[in-house]
């Protein structure tokens, strides 16, 4: 027997902003491996692992238009302090890049825990909670058309799958506890292009874009990144810069617009 609870307009205003901020934390992924020696591309083939850890701290503006055009459109900001504070455990973001000569593919995984309360007056029930873990990965295919000893280009396509499963818990008051869970994942294809300049002192710089959805999936789905890159040892390289991760994808009911940017801190450990 299911049990149906309907939670008062400020319940659904948590909701909606817990599903905002797992958004942003499911959006903290991007191309990682951004090898910052470009004279290295102009070798002969051989295998090279590169991988990348990093931390992105976004600000989130979402925007929500219902179906329904008699309805009013919400939005809201979300700052990365907010975010960080509904963590409920440590979240996991990685990526690798494996090269031989002009080809490559490049991976990235997260996987994020959020969680809030709720407030039902204690009195049907005795409290409540839901959270939500985000998963999304990425996957893409490199050629480099480009290879200086000081520059090099390369172009890719791939896939970047988001993956959300949320759970309501429920504490027993008057009526019994019960708990609600529903899950929900969507497949963007990508197109990427990514350029690398040395700058002289071991310093380069890295810009990377990519774009998909196509309304086969989210209405559209894009990125760019832009680091600053310093070679501080033979097998590590270090980058700073600024991230746009940005979607638009259609509900049932609504629809859904996501910006985030903000400040990212990398190293990328060769291998």
């Amino acid at each position: 027997m299911r049990s149906r609870f309907n939670f008062a307009g400020a319940g659904r205003k948590r909701i909606l902003s817990m599903l905002s901020r797992a958004a942003a934390v499911a959006a903290m992924i991007g191309l990682g491996g951004y090898p910052a020696r470009a004279q290295e591309a102009s070798l002969g083939p051989k295998w090279e692992a590169l991988v990348t850890p990093y931390m992105w701290a976004p600000w989130m503006d979402v925007g929500v238009n219902p179906a329904n055009k008699a309805l009013r459109s919400g939005s809201g900001t979300v700052s990365f302090d907010q975010l960080a504070t509904h963590l409920s455990w440590v979240p996991f973001m990685g990526a690798a890049e494996f090269r031989n000569g002009p080809y490559g593919v490049a991976f990235d995984f997260l996987h994020a825990p959020v969680r809030t309360g709720l407030t039902t007056r204690n009195i049907l029930f005795g409290g409540a909670g839901v959270g939500m873990t985000a998963d999304t990965g990425t996957a893409m295919f490199l050629y480099r058309p480009l290879a200086e000893p000081n520059q090099y280009l390369d172009v890719g396509f791939g896939t970047r799958v988001w993956g959300f499963n949320t759970a309501l818990s429920v504490n027993e008051g008057l009526l019994p506890a019960f708990t609600a869970t529903r899950g929900g994942a969507w497949a963007d294809p990508l197109i990427s292009v990514r350029y690398h300049r040395d700058l002289g002192s071991g310093f380069g710089a890295t810009v990377y874009g990519d774009v998909g959805g196509f309304g086969l999936a989210a209405n559209v789905d894009w990125q760019v990144v832009a680091t600053v890159d310093y070679g501080w040892k033979s097998w590590i390289d270090l980058h700073a810069g600024f991230r746009s991760l940005n979607f638009e994808y259609s509900l049932p009911r609504a629809g859904l617009n996501v910006n985030m940017y903000g400040p990212i801190l990398a190293g990328t450990i060769h291998f």
